[in-house]
Formats: C-alpha cells, sequence, structure tokens
C-alpha cells in the first residue's frame, strides 16, 4: 500500500510538510495554530491573568473536525490521577486523529517551572533556588528528569525555563527566574533546556523579551529598558539557551516596550529570533497573549486585527485557547485583509514541529503505557539534593550554627508548620489545589519544624506561630517570645506564602510595594531580637527582603527560596549541620527596604556616593553565602599581560580546604572595564565553578577567558569589543575580590560574529 508522502517518515521533514500542507484547506491550516483549554474555569479566580474574561465555549466535536494544535494543561488545571489523565489524554488524542481528515494528533504542553505542575508530581525547588546552587550539571539532570516524567504520560511541549533577569527585587515573579546577573540565569537555564530537550520535550523559553524589566516592578506594566540593557541584559540568556541547550520553542511576553509589544514586533520576534539568531522552531502566545493586543493593549480594534498583528510579528500559535486565531482569522483570510501566506509561514512552523515529534509518522498511537511514579524515590533524592545546594547561610557571626543536638530550641513563626511554606505559585498545590481545599496535597512537605525535630531528637523543641505571613493580628506575639524566653536559641521560620494575582505574597501579580517583611512578620522578629535570647533568622521566600534593620543583631541567616517539597530536611539539615551550606546569592539582599529596585549591575552613577544621600549598597552582595568549612585560595596564577581583541587568557588558583569537615566553595570570575565607550556594570560575572573538596584537600581552577566575554553594545548598537585596559577579578562575591588579572586588549575594534563565545570554559584540576 502506498502511503502519502507526508507520512512517509524515510523522507526529509520539509517535504513532508510541504507535501501535507498543500492538500489542507484554510481552516485546516488555522487550526494548527491554536490550542483548546479543556475545563477551564470561566468563572471565580483563574490561573492566568483575565481568565474568566479571556475564556469562551465552544463545540469540542465540531472543533476537531478540522484538527487541532494544542491541549492545554491536562494535567494542570485541575487535580487529576497520573494514570487515569493519561488514560483521558490519549482518548482525547484518538479523538482528535479520528475526527480529521489527516489524523493528526495536537502537541500536548504543561507547566513545567519547578517540576510538572501536576497533581502527586514532586514538587522541585523554584527556579530562583536553581540560581542559588551554581550548579548547572545538577540543573540538568533536574530538567531531564522532569522531562522523562512529561513523556511518560504524553505531553510534549514545556512551557518552562523562565529566563527573565531580575531588575527589580519588588516584582512578584522574582521566585520563577534564576537571578539577576544574565550570565548565570543563562548558564542554569541552558542547563535545563539541554535537560527537557534531551528528554525529548520541547523546551519554551519565556517570557521573550522584557518582562522582568517591568515599571515599578508591576506585572505586566511597559518595559523602560533602553536599548543597550536590553541587548546586553535581557537577550543574552535566551542566545544562549537557543545556541546551547537546543531550545525548540520561544513564549512572546505579554509587556511592551517602548510602545511596542512583544506579541507585536517583527524586529523581536522575526528579525532577530529568526533571522539573526537563526531559530527554526516555534513561538507560542503567552496565555492571552493575543487576545490583549485588542483588550490591553490597543493596538488592533478586533480580534482578526489582533490575530493579523500577531502573525506579521510572528507568532506561530495561540495559547491557552483559540479566540482570535479561529473564525475570525479564516474570515479576514477569505476577506482578503489578512494574507494566507501567514497562516502558511506559521502552519508549517508548527507542521515541521510536530512531525520531528513524530506525530506526522504513520501508524503513530498515543503513549498508552502505564505512567511512572511522578513522585519516585529517585525525585526525591534529586529535589532534596537541589534544596540542600541551595540553602544560603548570609551569617553566622558567632558560629551559633550548627545548633548542638540536646540544646533547647523555640521554633517559631509562620512559615515553620506550613507545607506550603515550601513551594513556590507554579508548584501545583499552590498553582490549583487552592481551588480545591477538599482534595489532599498528593506529594508529601515536610515542614521545617517536623524536619527539626528529626535531626535533633535529643533536642527540646517547643513551637508557637507568632504571627500570619500577611495580617495585621498580633495576638500571638506573647506565646512565641514566651517560648523563646525559654529556649537556648530561638530559630523564627518567616519569609513568604506563593499565590497567584496578589492571593499571596510572592508569585504572578504578587508584587511588593517594598521590601519590607509582609505582614507585620517584622516587628515579629523585634519583638523576638528583645528577649535577648539568641534568633535564627531562616527565610522561606521568593524574593529576598531588606535585613538592614537587624544587621549585626542577629545570631545567624539562613536563605531558601521556596525550596520545595524536600526543602524542609534540607533547611534543618544546615540547622543541625548535616548539611554543610554551600548555596550563593541569585540575587542581592538588600539593607533598606523602599525604593531602591536595585540590583548589582550598576555603572558608577548607580552605586553609593557623594551625589546621592541613598545608599543603594546591598547587606548581603549577589553570589554571597558561607560555610561551615573553611578554604585558603592559593597560588593564583595571572600575570599582567596584553592580548589581542580576539585573544584568550587563562586564570587560575588552587582552592584548599582547612577545616575538618568537607566543604563546597564556589569560585566566582568578574568583568571590570575602566574605560569604555558606554558606561558599563562596575563588576559583573563571566565566569564560576563549584569545587567540592574533603578536609585537607586541594584542587586547581582555570578559567579560559576569551575576549568575546568582555563584548558589549556601543553607540552605534553592534556588539563590539574594545581595545584598552581589563580587568579580570576572582572573588567570593560581586563585592569580595580576592584576585585580580590586569589585562590589555590590543588591536582594532572587532565586532564578534554570531558564533562568538558566550561562555567562559572552566577546568577543575
Amino acid at each position: 500500500m502506498t502511503i502519502a508522502p507526508w507520512r512517509d517518515s524515510s523522507l526529509p521533514a520539509a517535504a513532508r510538510v510541504d507535501d501535507l500542507l498543500s492538500r489542507m484547506t484554510l481552516e485546516e491550516k488555522t487550526a494548527q495554530l491554536y490550542g483548546v483549554w479543556v475545563g477551564a474555569a470561566t468563572d471565580g479566580d483563574g490561573v492566568a491573568p483575565l481568565q474568566r474574561e479571556m475564556t469562551s465555549d465552544y463545540d469540542w466535536d465540531e472543533l476537531i473536525t478540522l484538527g487541532l494544535g494544542q491541549l492545554t494543561r491536562s494535567f494542570g488545571t485541575a487535580p487529576v490521577d497520573p494514570a487515569l489523565g493519561a488514560q483521558a489524554l490519549a482518548r482525547a488524542q484518538r479523538r482528535i486523529a479520528a475526527a480529521g481528515r489527516f489524523g493528526i494528533p495536537a502537541v500536548a504542553h504543561e507547566e513545567c517551572l519547578a517540576g510538572f505542575t501536576a497533581w502527586q508530581a514532586t514538587a522541585y525547588p523554584v527556579p530562583l533556588a536553581w540560581g542559588a546552587t551554581f550548579d548547572p550539571e545538577l540543573v540538568e539532570v533536574l530538567g531531564d528528569r522532569i522531562g522523562h516524567d512529561l513523556r511518560s504520560i504524553g505531553v510534549h511541549q514545556g512551557l518552562a525555563p523562565v529566563l527573565d533577569v531580575v531588575r527589580d527585587l519588588r516584582w512578584g515573579r522574582v521566585e520563577e527566574t534564576i537571578g539577576e546577573d544574565p550570565y548565570l540565569v543563562g548558564t542554569i537555564a541552558t542547563a535545563y533546556v539541554r535537560g527537557l530537550e534531551g528528554a525529548g520535550i520541547v523546551a519554551t523559553l519565556k517570557h521573550f523579551a522584557g518582562y522582568a524589566s517591568s515599571a515599578g516592578a508591576r506585572n505586566l506594566a511597559p518595559v523602560r529598558a533602553g536599548v543597550r540593557e536590553f541587548a546586553d541584559i535581557t537577550l543574552p540568556p535566551f542566545e544562549m539557551a537557543l545556541r546551547e541547550g537546543g531550545a525548540r520553542s520561544v513564549m512572546a511576553a505579554y509587556t511592551e516596550t517602548d510602545g511596542i509589544p512583544a506579541s507585536a514586533d517583527p524586529r523581536l520576534l522575526t528579525e532577530l529570533l529568526r533571522g539573526e539568531w537563526g531559530f527554526t522552531g516555534t513561538v507560542v502566545a503567552d496565555y492571552f497573549g493575543i487576545g490583549f493586543l485588542e483588550s490591553l493593549h490597543r493596538v488592533a480594534g478586533s480580534p482578526a486585527e489582533a490575530a493579523h498583528v500577531a502573525l506579521e510579528a510572528g507568532i506561530d500559535v495561540e495559547l491557552p485557547t483559540l479566540k482570535c486565531y479561529g473564525k475570525p482569522l479564516v474570515a479576514a483570510v477569505r476577506e482578503g485583509t489578512i494574507p494566507q501566506s501567514l497562516v502558511d509561514r506559521a502552519a508549517r512552523r508548527v507542521l515541521l514541529q510536530k512531525c520531528e515529534l513524530g506525530l506526522l509518522d504513520e501508524g503513530w498511537q498515543p503513549e498508552t503505557g502505564s505512567p511512572v511514579d511522578l513522585d519516585s524515590t529517585a525525585n526525591r533524592a534529586l529535589a532534596r539534593r537541589l534544596a540542600e545546594e541551595s540553602v544560603v547561610l548570609l551569617d553566622n557571626p558567632n558560629t551559633l550554627l550548627p545548633l548542638s543536638p540536646d540544646t533547647r530550641v523555640a521554633v517559631v513563626g509562620p512559615r515553620a508548620f506550613d507545607p506550603l511554606a515550601m513551594l513556590g505559585c507554579y508548584s501545583f498545590p499552590s498553582h490549583v489545589l487552592t481551588h480545591h481545599p477538599e482534595v489532599p496535597t498528593g506529594v508529601d512537605i515536610p515542614t521545617v519544624l517536623d524536619s527539626l525535630r528529626t535531626e535533633l531528637p535529643d533536642a527540646k523543641v517547643t513551637f508557637a506561630e507568632g504571627c500570619g505571613v500577611s495580617d495585621p493580628d498580633t495576638s500571638g506575639f506573647a506565646e512565641a517570645v514566651a517560648r523563646a524566653s525559654e529556649a537556648d536559641v530561638c530559630v523564627a521560620v518567616l519569609g513568604d506564602r506563593a499565590g497567584l494575582f496578589g492571593r499571596g505574597t510572592s508569585g504572578e501579580g504578587c508584587d511588593a510595594e517594598d521590601l519590607q517583611l509582609p505582614g507585620v512578620q517584622a516587628d515579629f522578629l523585634d519583638a523576638l531580637m528583645a528577649t535577648g535570647i539568641p534568633v535564627v533568622l531562616v527565610l522561606l521566600t521568593g524574593r529576598p527582603y531588606a535585613l538592614g534593620r537587624w544587621q549585626n543583631r542577629l545570631g545567624a541567616v539562613v536563605q531558601a527560596f521556596f525550596p520545595g517539597e524536600e526543602g524542609g530536611p534540607a533547611v534543618a539539615g544546615v540547622l543541625s549541620g548535616r548539611v554543610n551550606p554551600s548555596g550563593r546569592l541569585p540575587v542581592s539582599v538588600p539593607s533598606s527596604p523602599g525604593g531602591q529596585p536595585w540590583t548589582y549591575l550598576q555603572p558608577p552613577l548607580g552605586l553609593a556616593g557623594e551625589v546621592s544621600n541613598l545608599d543603594p549598597t546591598p547587606l548581603y552582595p549577589f553570589g554571597h553565602g558561607r560555610s561551615y568549612t573553611t578554604f585558603e585560595w592559593e597560588d593564583f596564577t595571572a600575570p599582567d599581560a596584553e592580548i589581542p581583541t580576539d585573544g584568550t587568557y587563562d586564570v587560575s588558583l588552587t582552592v584548599r580546604n582547612t577545616s575538618d569537615r568537607e566543604g563546597t566553595e564556589v569560585v566566582q570570575l568578574y568583568l571590570h572595564d575602566p574605560v569604555a565607550s558606554v558606561t558599563r556594570p562596575d563588576v559583573r560575572l563571566i565566569g564560576y565553578q563549584r569545587v567540592e573538596l574533603t578536609p585537607g584537600e586541594s584542587r586547581r581552577v582555570t578559567f579560559h577567558f576569551h575576549t568575546d566575554l568582555s563584548s558589549f553594545t556601543n553607540r552605534a548598537g553592534h556588539r563590539v569589543v574594545e581595545p584598552g585596559a581589563l580587568e579580570l577579578r576572582l572573588g567570593t562575591s560581586s563585592a569580595d575580590a580576592r584576585h585580580t588579572a590586569r589585562l590589555t586588549l590590543t588591536g582594532p575594534i572587532r565586532t564578534p560574529g554570531p558564533d562568538r563565545r558566550l561562555r567562559c570554559e572552566t577546568k577543575v584540576s
């Protein structure tokens, strides 16, 4: 029997798709350009912005006769048993294939920002915690594990990772980002992409681009970033994840930059993304983002006009459900107001990706095998390791930590005995189960209180909540203060409650006016300090909060960024000493709570100086973190040198463990450019390396610097490497340089090509 060329897997994908397109009607092509969100709520609180207003009804049986591009969140919309959900998804795919003339199934996509956002799936630490590990190899393992879980039950595409670089710590979605530095964001996100893609999942980079630079830290607010900030801070992580990670999808951001919404920007989505970077995958809309061109941005007067603007810009798929790319688009093409070539272009990209996924192959069948345990022992072990590596010991001035095994401990605070204190807003319990209070969490989440009792079985541990996360009630202070007064040490567990659109203190649409601890938690901490009992502050948050009010007064400070279902044991392990902390800050911790939306990437006038009475210097800088181990940095080798503007240079030193327990040092390489044609950040990260050492062990670390890493966008808008002086600084944070290598770049100004080096390779021997 002869099969159609488009079904023949021995032919090139392009030839197969061209043949298929030649057989399809306009309506069938258009059907490949939208998703359908089965079961999405049209009343009450949603999980996407303006979900109630933007969701409409449709006739499913009629709709799928034309085919379907995507199925939206079959597992992430409501609690679904994984085994039953896999069977239901397979049935839906068979119905879609049977209903259409060509038998083409849909791409099933899900969120996977901090694990597969599904009931009974492992809730891993949030991406900000990934950044705190400074461990891309471990994050790649995470991506691979999540990817295999997704594939095991029929999912093809994951809407992650987030590559937004934090620009204002008050923004609600800081927890979803990897940090405030583009190099850290790029290297960690690229590792996650490699893991997902290696498992066969289409990774979707978001939010392209500029979303985290919204004015006033307000969700969806206009972006005020200039050309150079956009080019040198916002875009590099996306370029790295595409070039080195192989991501096959990009999600357009909600925001507008200088009056142009990202979803309506052909310069961004077509000229840059496809023309300059050579991207060949699919561009998808953020949920309702195309409809927002009409309702929020007002650059379109109707759904058809919004479809035209988005297609022309380069958005191939409307998510989460059809609104503009359905009947309004077909009618406009029939009327001649939208060129059919735009539909053909997008449909070709979608079908090429389906071809890559095997969805066009003869005899395709949906995955019907028994799904894996989505919270397996191996998953939990990985979640524990990631959580342990992410905990940051900010301060321990009098070596109060580790706690004595038989001490009297008062554990207090609103985050000490709440399992949800561990989870970010895109974990399933925080994201979906808040709408289903009758449904159990689905995974075991030990609290800090329970975990500390396990870690210190001989200690006397008492508990009082003291206050809530955000409510103004102080009536619980007295009991907590009494428990603290009876103890040898008080462990105050404070922080955030993750939520959506104002239903939490951290998360999407939960932006903060300032960086003071939420509610009355600051006053609660003051009351505990007044007892005179040493206080260990443990923070479980989605963003950093200002701690200058208690500088040099706390016994110790431990920061964990929503560390996931194994976060309780990880934090307790640090307190007990079982875990030697190795996390480093992916974001600065401010001293003052108000008016300083500051990150460390500042030119000279962004730093403290005599021209202003406001000092933005953070209390704890980017890259900072302490250990229970001491290290010496020896044999620094980096003589002053002249190298050409297309040259390389090696920087080496030996790290020695000088204590009696194993530990991990994180060596960080920063670039300082003394004089340039435009102002430059005083320092910026260009390399880093975790070094694990047993007692007395030493290892040599070598950074292979290439001058491409010094490039920046000049006055003319071109990326260049300029001749002149440079400094390479090795340090334990952005504010602590231990060694400096001084270079002089010689020769002409050079324009690096599209294959420029994006990372500093390292060697540990």
